[in-house]
């Protein structure tokens, strides 16, 4: 097979296997392109991101610009003389950027594209009751998550998984989809498809308005609204003068002393683990004791 110079661009731990399975599969990394240190914790120390780790770790060149369009980086980057851009979990690229590679750039998204375009596809995907997910790489172009496809592979979703154990899933299947589109390319062999326009959906980013649970839903909707959050950012309600999280929920045909219960649209939905506002997580049911206490 034929080895590609990458430069490759991401910022989370969902991006490193990917990366890591670049190098493991004997392509050239000529340096990654990442988020700028952010403050985190109480002393706002400067973090940065997984992906500069992982690269500082093996001794890749890294990039963090302010600005896309920065002059001082798309010399820099057109320095690096890369074959191919790969891009996982990054920001929106200009042209000049994306454009740049002669074999071009493929982003690997975590949804089965056109379901769920935009920043928050696995989410969305377990809030809203999917039974199936997957990743797409798809070569990039102006309008976001909207180039033609390159690979494509799906995973079921469990009834009562949440998003965190399918995210893990998805980063790992992400890391071998990457490199056999990598070698697609390079064999010359890939055929890109267009999306079917008619089958888009969108997954815009969480807020924190976007994690309260409305209990005028049915409770299968909250239950997989709590699934959806879980472990992050978490599903949110005030029940007795107290905000919390919630972290696990299930559907309750019977109610049972000591279980900490909501009434939905169409029944009750006990509250398994919740995490109080400045606690640790606990089940439902030493929430309750606590109160009397």
């Amino acid at each position: 097979m034929k080895k590609l110079r990458i430069v490759f661009l991401g910022t989370p731990e969902f991006a490193v296997p990917s990366l890591d399975a670049i190098i493991e599969a004997g392509h050239e990394v000529a340096a990654v392109v990442t988020a700028t240190d952010k403050p985190a914790g109480r002393g706002h120390k400067m973090i940065p991101s997984a992906v500069k780790q992982y690269a500082v770790e093996h001794g890749i060149p890294v990039l963090q610009p302010a600005k896309l369009r920065d002059p001082e980086f798309l010399d820099a980057l057109r320095g690096y003389g890369a074959d191919i851009f790969v891009v996982i979990a990054f920001r929106m690229l200009p042209e000049e950027v994306w454009a740049m590679p002669p074999m071009g750039t493929f982003n690997l998204h975590a949804s089965l594209l056109p379901r769920y375009r935009g920043a928050a596809p696995i989410n969305r995907a377990v809030m809203n009751g999917d039974a199936e997910t997957g990743v797409t790489t798809f070569l990039l172009k102006h309008e976001i998550d909207t180039g033609d496809i390159l690979r494509q592979e799906s995973i079921s979703i469990a009834p009562d998984e949440n998003v965190g154990s399918v995210h893990d899933r998805l980063m790992a299947l992400g890391a071998r989809v990457t490199v056999d589109t990598l070698a697609d390319l390079a064999a010359g062999t890939a055929v890109p498809r267009p999306q079917p326009d008619g089958q888009a959906s969108a997954a815009p980013k969480i807020f924190r308005e976007d994690c309260e649970i409305d209990l005028s839903k049915s409770r299968e909707s909250v239950r997989n609204h709590v699934r959806g959050l879980s472990p992050y950012p978490a599903a949110r309600i005030t029940l007795h003068g107290v905000e919390m999280k919630v972290l696990e929920a299930v559907v309750a045909d019977t109610r049972l002393q000591g279980r900490l219960y909501v009434e939905c649209a169409d029944g009750a939905l006990e509250l398994t683990r919740v995490q109080p506002a400045g606690k640790r997580p606990m089940s439902g049911s030493d929430f309750l004791r606590g109160l009397r206490i």
